[in-house]
């Protein structure tokens, strides 16, 4: 077994740097990879950047360099589900890209479908890897955890109008820009995914102060969690 780990950004993924036991890194498409052990098992981390397509690219690196068995991604989102706030979790069930829209072309293809594409578009996360998040998760105390679809689109959102439009329209439980993108990649290449995130801020008018302010704590809460999942796996 051999566990990828993205973050977006340096904040997602600074604390298992300096837990993890790295014995090298390299560099592919211009994206470090460290690769190490955490309680014996083998691990490769890595800052994809912020973005669906830098995801994608980092999760395809992770399957075909280093030949990864399950792939986490960990950070921060923004809420949509409105009973959710800062410094709350959600864990995958699903992930679907809410920027998708051909809607226009086609009415079998509403927002959020992939058009021409022969499988689904909202992409079915790992159970067990969803238990192991929910089960870690319970470790940070008075937090709320909840398992939810993930909403990812190429878009900083902060417009608490949009949220609840996004809300009705998809189920969505927290919006952000990377883990759709890593899920299609997984489930087109059958590797078991999860997407751990921790609220950074509501997507509403202050979305960007909050985010700049709980980044850090977020982050640091959704790292404790894949530290504990891969102490289990």
């Amino acid at each position: 077994m051999r566990i990828g780990i993205i973050g977006a950004m340096d904040e997602e993924i600074h604390s298992m740097k300096h837990v993890f036991d790295f014995y090298g890194q390299c560099l592919y498409a211009q994206t470090t990879f460290y690769e190490g052990t955490y309680f014996d098992q083998e691990v490769v981390l890595c800052k994809s950047g912020v973005g669906k397509v830098n995801a994608a690219i980092a999760a395809q690196l992770l399957v075909d360099r280093f030949q990864v068995t399950h792939i986490i991604f960990t950070g921060v989102a923004g809420a949509v589900d409105p009973s959710l706030d800062i410094g709350d979790i959600v864990i995958s069930t699903s992930a679907i890209q809410h920027d998708m829209d051909a809607s226009k072309l086609s009415a079998q293809y509403p927002q959020g479908t992939i058009p021409m594409f022969d499988h689904p578009s909202d992409f079915i996360a790992n159970e067990h890897l969803i238990q192991l998040a929910d089960d870690a998760a319970q470790s940070l105390g008075d937090v709320a955890v909840v398992r939810g679809r993930i909403l990812s689109g190429d878009q900083f959102i902060a417009d608490g109008e949009l949220v609840a439009t996004y809300h009705e329209q998809f189920q969505g439980s927290c919006i952000e820009m990377e883990g759709a993108a890593v899920a299609q990649v997984c489930y087109l290449n059958e590797i078991p995914f999860v997407i751990v995130r921790s609220i950074s801020d509501k997507a509403n008018s202050e979305a960007t102060v909050n985010f700049t302010e709980f980044t850090k704590l977020a982050a640091q809460r959704s790292s404790h969690i894949v530290e504990e999942m891969i102490k289990k796996l």
